[in-house]
């Protein structure tokens, strides 16, 4: 009564629910490692956050040397064309005199 129509009926839904585990288990498996190298992969969200944050230092740093040298250029260019501001520059930073000047420093 149906035994072996019944048996072969059990084998075959069987094999087709393993067919699905396996699918199912490869496509989740797939969804996990896309996941971790899309966080965590060389080029992923963690890495493009650090580079993002490195880039943001970078740019800092070149906007102070950009007004370092525009303010090391002012004064090269004062020494050059001002007479006034060399022998200032030349007091200061040399401790230099005129003839019959007298100098006093101090310690700090």
């Amino acid at each position: 009564m149906g035994g072996p129509e019944n048996l072969l009926r059990k084998q075959v839904v069987s094999e087709l629910k393993k067919r699905r585990l396996i699918f199912f288990t490869l496509i989740l498996l797939s969804f996990i490692y896309f996941g971790i190298t899309l966080f965590f992969g060389d080029m992923g969200i963690l890495r493009y956050r650090e580079l993002k944050k490195t880039r943001t230092q970078i740019e800092t740093q070149i906007k102070e040397i950009k007004k370092e040298n525009e303010q090391l250029g002012s004064e090269v260019k004062s020494l050059k064309e001002e007479p006034f501001y060399t022998e200032k520059h030349a007091r200061e930073k040399f401790g230099m005199s005129k003839p019959d000047e007298y100098i006093f420093q101090y310690d700090r």
